[in-house]
């Protein structure tokens, strides 16, 4: 019998079992683990002992721990565009690490310490503009070049001494025109991040940021800096080479926010608590390769992942954090998991005999309560919920509401995992004084199936070293996700299809034929022209 079919068969024989009933006074020890003081709870799922060693057994039996150190040591693992995949040398370039028989340490120390300087020149006035000191950095990318550092600003903003920085990534001509609306061009820097400089979202949002700067200033190149290895054509531009910080192939943008994509998030918080996120990155890759399987944090959450998806057969996981300032981790997730694991064939091409990954979306806590939550505890599909919750906050002197927002934390995964029988809800409603008929109707109303599993990570505050670790065990949550189902994680074919008819429209909306076209898009098109 294959791991897969057993674990089915598992799951078959517990569907119904109420999670509860796993709790003895060692359960929540049992089912989480700790690293470097965060702690991941997943005793509210109905992982049993059973379970969790059938789990372990998919992932040894993938090879899981020879193709970690693969992917460490610099194997080209991603096979379909034959590169290595080595973001995490980006925040550990103590070792070396050989590509081509090349150690790479070398150049990434070079250009991280280029950044500082640039950085600290921005920061301490050195490097002004036309009008005087930077006192806005405008950050142009889309897709990873823009989710990473974009929610990495948000979420490390206590730290945030430097120029205030926004982000530009649609296309939509709104987006770059209420950016830069109450932004002096004179004192604005303007970041163009895209590998190949060809991006055509983040060029053209890059053209209209140029002429909206030289309407003010005699040499508007002088305040753009680039992140691409594009090296003509940034100099083309008119970006001197000094600013121009580029990257290799081996890095893909959902996971480049570490080097020079996370060059505004740099000149936000300062490069000694940029350094501080790139340790905790570290931390995790450390925990993640020396860590015993079952106390490992990263596979632990993807076996979790793959139990609720794979296994049980729940589209969807919603990611949950307790913590304003990590409001878009969610977004960034979705293009981190989504992008990676949104895959319908394996490495070898066949088409995979299961799902690939799921459906990845959430909001902060506790906003979700006032939104979304109602399905998540009286619909009728199970959503698996991931709460993210700090220990202590950033405002001392509001230490009361941030114990609320924690306590509100902890009521939701334990509401979601007992849940309230008819027999409670009758109770309830008989006190209000309802009897007969509408009191069974109004009980039925207030029932909660409960049974319905969570997971909780604990970090004691949101600092640039624990921001590090999260992004971190994400990551290798996602690779040991792919290494279970056999697929590639790190190419992204699925957006290209989408972009080369984008082309081809653009001259049919100026007027061109659209003969070719389905009726539909005809249809849309003379309408929208």
């Amino acid at each position: 019998m294959n791991d897969w079919q057993a674990l089915r068969d598992h799951q078959r024989m517990v569907a119904n079992r109420p999670i509860l009933t796993l709790f003895d006074e060692d359960r929540a020890a049992g089912f989480s683990a700790r690293a470097d003081g965060l702690l991941f709870d997943f005793s509210k799922t109905n992982i049993c002992q059973t379970g969790l060693d059938l789990l372990i057994r998919l992932a040894e039996g993938a090879d899981l721990p020879v193709k970690r150190d693969a992917m460490f040591n610099g194997a080209r693992i991603n096979e379909t565009e034959n590169r290595a995949v080595l973001h995490t040398t980006l925040r550990n370039m103590d070792a070396p690490v050989l590509v081509n028989e090349q150690d790479v340490t070398g150049p990434l120390r070079q250009t991280h310490g280029r950044m500082q300087a640039f950085a600290r020149e921005v920061r301490d006035g050195t490097f002004a503009g036309q009008g005087g000191r930077i006192t806005d950095v405008v950050n142009i990318g889309i897709g990873g070049s823009d989710l990473g550092p974009a929610m990495a600003c948000i979420a490390l903003s206590p730290y945030a001494d430097g120029p205030r920085c926004h982000f530009v990534s649609n296309v939509d001509g709104a987006h770059i025109a209420d950016v830069l609306a109450g932004l002096n061009p004179e004192t604005t820097l303007v970041i163009v991040a895209s590998k190949t400089f060809t991006t055509i979202e983040t060029m053209t949002n890059a053209e209209t940021a140029k002429a909206w700067m030289a309407k003010a200033v005699k040499e508007p190149a002088a305040q753009f800096a680039a992140v691409s290895t594009a090296a003509d054509k940034t100099a083309a531009f008119g970006i001197d080479a000094s600013r121009v910080f580029g990257f290799e192939d081996w890095v893909g943008g959902r996971y480049s926010m570490w080097g020079p994509i996370g060059l505004a998030l740099m000149l936000a918080i300062g490069p000694e608590d940029f350094d501080q996120f790139l340790a905790g990155g570290a931390a995790m890759d450390a925990h993640f390769r020396q860590t015993d399987l079952r106390q490992n944090l990263p596979v632990l959450l993807a076996l979790v992942g793959i139990w609720h998806n794979q296994i049980c057969d729940y589209a969807t996981r919603a990611v949950l954090p307790y913590e304003q300032r990590l409001s878009r981790l969610p977004a960034y997730l979705q293009q981190l998991e989504m992008e990676s694991n949104g895959k319908r064939v394996s490495m070898d091409g066949a088409d995979l005999a299961i799902h690939s990954g799921p459906v990845v979306w959430g909001e902060p806590g506790t906003n979700g309560q006032h939104a979304f939550y109602q399905l998540i505890h009286q619909g009728t599909r199970v959503i698996p919920c991931e709460f993210l919750v700090g220990r202590e906050g950033h405002e001392p002197d509001l230490a009361h509401q941030h114990r609320l927002l924690v306590a509100n934390c902890l009521a939701q995964s334990e509401a979601l995992l007992r849940g309230r029988t008819l027999e409670q809800a009758t109770d309830i409603m008989r006190k209000k004084g309802l009897e007969g008929a509408e009191l069974e109707r109004q009980a039925r109303h207030r029932v909660f199936p409960g049974n319905r599993p969570s997971t909780t990570l604990c970090y004691p505050k949101l600092t640039p070293f624990v921001l590090g670790q999260i992004i971190a065990l994400y990551e290798h949550r996602v690779f040991v996700e792919g290494v279970i189902l056999g697929i590639n994680s790190f190419d992204q074919w699925g957006v290209e299809l989408g972009k080369e008819l984008a082309l081809a429209l653009q001259p049919i909306l100026e007027g061109a034929s659209a003969e070719g076209k389905d009726g539909s898009t005809r249809q849309l098109v003379d309408y929208l022209r």
